[in-house]
């Protein structure tokens, strides 16, 4: 695990220097889901083809994506495309817009995302036309939980129950911070966990979300807990901004540049490990 722990430092790197570069983004998320993607494409995936429909591998589906600059950091590191293509995040005509999208059949990318609440419900399509045709591969998506607030989201989770889509695995980034605030003063979630129960899902909570044995850990037993009837949800307990002392647990820092100080501070918490993009 020592080479992911590596790859984590250097993802949170990439994750900074973009955003910086571009003078806009989301650190904060990106910072705290920095494990979950790792766990997701080093070691729980299944993909060959990166092929944009996604016939015969796993799909995966972001859809709180505003948190797009993990999701390109890995998908570069991982080879789907160049990592110097990082140097365009945000930019006009490129590919790595601020919400992920199908410009240019960007490998990885199944569909544009970031309007929050719809993710799910894509996710799901993707997982009914495995099972329609015959794809014994599975369907994940990954959503914040400030955008549970969405009422698409408990339609989506209505129907997943309903009809037993039981080759989808959802996770549910639970740092308890969104836009305006801590999620509980700006909209109380209540018992997440119930709730998802209470529609027929399978749920798995994982309290060490900054903690890659733990994710990957979780990721194991829901896709072996998965095609059991029921659709499986994780509840991830990550933190806003982990690893760089100052973003830390901070909403302030959902969607906010550093500046030239702020990204040299950051990055001297971020040793690093495997070869920077840009120096």
């Amino acid at each position: 695990m020592i080479y992911l722990k590596e790859i984590s430092l250097q993802t949170r790197r990439d994750i900074l220097r973009m955003i910086h570069n571009a003078k806009s983004g989301h650190p904060g998320g990106s910072l705290g889901s920095t494990e979950y993607f790792i766990a997701l494409f080093y070691k729980i995936m299944s993909f060959q083809t990166k092929k944009i429909e996604g016939k015969e591998e796993d799909m995966f589906f972001l859809s709180n994506g505003h948190i797009s600059a993990v999701l390109y950091s890995v998908l570069a590191r991982k080879g789907y495309f160049s990592i110097d293509e990082l140097t365009k995040f945000r930019t006009i005509n490129s590919r790595l817009q601020g919400h992920p999208s199908v410009y240019e059949k960007l490998p990885g990318i199944h569909v544009a995302s970031g309007s929050l609440g719809q993710g799910m419900s894509v996710a799901l399509g993707a997982a009914q036309a495995k099972t329609i045709y015959n794809d014994s591969y599975l369907s994940y998506s990954y959503h914040g939980d400030g955008e549970i607030n969405e009422g698409q989201n408990w339609e989506a989770i209505l129907y997943a129950g309903a009809k037993k889509v039981d080759n989808y695995i959802a996770t549910i980034d639970y740092n308890h911070q969104q836009i305006d605030g801590n999620t509980d003063k700006v909209m109380h979630l209540g018992n997440i966990k119930m709730k998802f129960e209470s529609f027929g899902w399978q749920v798995l909570e994982e309290t060490k979300g900054n903690c890659i044995n733990s994710v990957i850990k979780i990721l194991q037993k829901a896709k072996k807990k998965a095609k059991k009837g029921k659709p499986i949800c994780i509840i991830l307990h990550t933190e806003m901004g982990h690893g760089v002392d100052f973003m830390n647990g901070s909403y302030q820092w959902h969607g906010k540049s550093p500046n030239d100080e702020e990204l040299k501070k950051a990055l001297h918490q971020l040793p690093e490990t495997i070869g920077d993009y840009d120096k």
